[in-house]
Order: structure tokens, then C-alpha cells, then sequence
């Protein structure tokens, strides 16, 4: 599978940056991402005070080149750079050895408690 991390460094955001990247998250990036052609699934994770960042999978590697393409053309206009006040400090491209899903089961949300 074809992956995709893009990275914020939080090191220097202001305490409340996290909170508005969970917000954003819910009210426009989930919906902007869900169903989209070409993609798996794309995960949003972060450690406060660290790192945020979306990880991606994509069905092939001209979906995923493309959407880097056009991300990196953009990333310093991105709505997580302008929540940040930075660009992303990473754009990487990956492969995905395999994906798991426990008895526990997947529930795709918006945002978790």
C-alpha cells in the first residue's frame, strides 16, 4: 500500500493550536477526506506540544503521487500551516507493510473521546 505522513512541529505553537487542529479536524478535514477517490484512509495523529500530522494510505502510487504533488505545491497555504503558523516540516512518502484491524473493531469518526 501506498503511504503518505505530512508533519507539523508543534515545538513552538501556542498551547491552544492542538485543540484548533482537533476542531478543524472534525468540522472540515474528516468530511473533506472520506470517500475520496483514490484513497484508503487517512489517519490524523499528534503528541501535544510535539508533532501533528495526517498519514495517509493510498490504492496506488499515482493516487498518492499526485495528491504529494499537489500537496507540496500548496503545503505553506495548507489549513494545518495556517493553524500551526508553519509549513510542514515533513512530506514523506511511504510504503505500508500491512494494517491489522483487532476484535475490537475500526470506527471511522471525526473525533474520539
Amino acid at each position: 500500500m501506498h503511504g503518505l505522513t505530512v508533519r507539523w512541529s508543534l515545538a513552538t505553537a501556542q498551547p491552544e493550536v492542538l485543540q484548533q487542529l482537533r476542531d478543524y479536524v472534525e468540522s472540515q478535514s474528516y468530511g473533506r477526506f472520506s470517500g475520496r477517490e483514490g484513497l484508503g484512509f487517512k489517519t490524523w495523529r499528534a503528541r501535544e506540544g510535539e508533532w501533528f500530522e495526517g498519514c495517509y494510505v493510498f490504492a496506488s502510487s499515482a493516487d498518492r503521487d499526485a495528491f504529494e504533488t499537489d500537496f507540496a505545491a500548496g503545503a505553506a497555504d495548507a489549513p494545518g500551516s495556517a493553524i500551526v503558523g508553519s509549513p510542514p516540516v515533513l512530506i514523506e512518502a511511504c510504503e505500508v507493510v500491512a494494517v491489522a484491524e483487532g476484535a475490537a473493531g475500526f470506527h471511522p469518526a471525526p473525533t474520539y473521546p
